[in-house]
């Protein structure tokens, strides 16, 4: 009977499915992000930058970005004794990406060495690390943005900054006084507010010494495994921005009471939580009164973020997609040959070339900290960057998913969290709604950046009449903005700039495909309705060189 069920009913032959997407270097495939790099002024980091492409992609960094999602923190309130413990616990794989993140500065590199460049060198392995794990990214830009807050308050300042600005990752539940390097955290959402951060109700009382004990609660609070937290409270003064250590000057854990781990759609490797403040000690940063200003400061820079982590989440649906195409077969053929799915990819691989472009450009806007061009394009062009990117993040991991089929809808591959993960930029930091409102502030209060926003787009002019003549009605567009047609006017914003960058600096076949798509309206509602004329082999030549 044994030899009746011999080995003519084993079906199980695996054919025709691509082999894992591990040991190639993110870097030096990714020839858009390569270029901008030399482009924006930190070419001199390029070698580091491949060096670091290598290591993320290789089967061992691939497999600890899937373990920190899959084990996520466990929240531990109280000790076995009923004692308050408001800490969370992490498989290691959490702790060796931080590691990996600090090590590299990819939070206050720029600010420990601020060589020209080094915003664009940070905003590079950011978006490379968002390809392989996203949730660390949160307390990693929270540290970013958090210096230039911390920097403007000599004691505070004089005691942090050392080891904000230490490369150390230090994983232990301590006093910050005991470790080489500190992370940090945010908290600003109330239940009450959202992003109506004025409707904030905890108290701060003051206490003496610039030290006020905070009474309330936040709805949502960033990284509460972190050293420290910048948040917001109503001081007597008014809204105010405080700093709040883990740990008070004496050593006891500061009472910050965990309420509940918020269970997130994505971002499952990262620690959530809604937490009250029972008295919990914290300094003033800034003036009293002036915590909107703050909030501002420091929403630039994590904003930045946001497009970074998107163009970077982006990247990885597209490369799976790419992948998966250029080694499956269906009908006679592999599927990247085929013309209807060379047309879905080019299309995606133009967004994506699109939004390292745009996100790159701005980057280098933080590196150029004492231009005052610079620095308004920088307030305008962030909420743009911030509202377009991560708004077309979610259409494309939902078409890289596709281009998988049934492979990529199951959990066991990396599309799943790729596409948990896309909402979240979009929400935070200021919904898509505040984007549009801040840009039409920014041209409001600012009546030269139109002008520095021209200088910008001119070098692209005279080269292709679709973009002339989108950039034209843009110009009517921006002289009476309408708040019911911020989005419009945003979309636009973005699409200009991308445009102008791509003209400017990519193969002319990316160039125009972009421009007939985007700009002239040649374009369907879904990818994979480029012209017919479109060079699709040149754009996917250029998007997976590997193939």
């Amino acid at each position: 009977m044994s030899e009746i069920l011999g080995s003519g009913f084993d079906t199980h032959a695996v054919t025709n499915q691509p082999p894992l997407l591990e040991h190639y270097n993110l870097y030096t495939s990714h020839i858009a992000l390569r270029e901008a790099v030399q482009r924006e002024g930190a070419g001199w980091a390029d070698p580091e930058i491949a060096v670091a492409g290598a290591e993320l992609g290789t089967a061992e960094w691939i497999a600890r970005g899937v373990a920190a999602n899959q084990h996520p923190p466990e929240l531990k309130r109280f000790d076995r004794f009923g004692n308050p413990l408001d800490t969370f616990e992490f498989h290691p794989a959490w702790h060796e990406c931080l590691g990996w993140l600090k090590r590299h500065g990819v939070d206050t590199g720029a600010w420990a060495d601020p060589k020209p460049g080094a915003h664009v060198r940070r905003a590079a392995l950011f978006q490379l690390f968002a390809e392989i794990e996203a949730g660390s990214l949160c307390p990693t830009t929270m540290t970013y943005g958090a210096v230039p807050a911390i920097a403007r308050e000599p004691e505070v300042a004089a005691e942090w900054l050392p080891r904000l600005l230490s490369p150390h990752y230090d994983s232990r539940f301590v006093p910050a006084s005991q470790k080489a390097g500190a992370m940090m955290g945010m908290g600003m959402t109330e239940k009450q507010g959202g992003s109506d951060v004025r409707a904030n109700t905890t108290r701060a009382e003051p206490v003496g010494d610039s030290w006020y004990r905070l009474v309330g609660h936040k709805w949502f609070f960033s990284a509460s495994m972190s050293d420290a937290f910048l948040v917001t409270a109503q001081a007597p003064g008014g809204l105010t921005c405080f700093f709040l250590p883990r740990f008070t000057p004496d050593g006891r854990q500061n009472p910050i009471r965990h309420q509940r781990a918020k269970d997130k759609l994505g971002d499952r490797s990262n620690s959530g939580a809604e937490v009250e403040f029972q008295g919990a000690l914290a300094r003033c940063i800034g003036e009293e009164g002036r915590g909107v200003p703050s909030v501002i400061e420091m929403a630039t820079y994590t904003r930045l973020d946001c497009a970074n982590g998107t163009t970077g989440l982006m990247r990885a649906a597209l490369v799976q997609a790419l992948h998966h195409a250029s080694h499956r077969r269906a009908f006679g053929a592999r599927l990247i040959d085929q013309p209807l799915m060379r047309n879905v990819l080019a299309d995606m691989a133009l967004e994506v070339e699109a939004a390292v472009a745009l996100s790159m450009r701005v980057a280098r806007c933080f590196d150029r900290q004492d231009d005052l061009a610079e620095l308004a394009l920088r307030r305008l062009l962030t909420p743009v960057a911030k509202y377009w990117i991560c708004k077309r993040g979610a259409n494309v991991a939902v078409e890289a998913m596709e281009v998988l089929g049934g492979n990529g809808y199951v959990e066991d591959g990396p599309m799943p969290r790729l596409y948990r993960q896309m909402p979240l930029n979009s929400i935070w930091e200021g919904s898509g709604n505040i984007m549009c409102l801040d840009v039409l502030r920014a041209v409001a209060r600012m009546p030269d950046v139109v002008g520095i926003l021209d200088a910008e787009l001119a070098p692209a002019l005279g080269r292709d009449e679709r973009f002339d003549q989108f950039v034209a009605k843009l110009k009517n567009a921006l002289v009476r903005p309408d708040e019911s047609s911020a989005r419009r006017l945003v979309e636009q914003l973005a699409l200009a700039l991308q445009a102008a960058l791509l003209i400017r600096f990519a193969p002319e076949g990316v160039a125009a495909a972009f421009c007939m798509s985007r700009l002239a309206g040649d374009w369907g509602n879904a990818f994979g309705t480029l012209p017919g004329n479109s060079d699709l082999g040149g754009i996917l030549v250029r998007a997976w060189p590997l193939s």
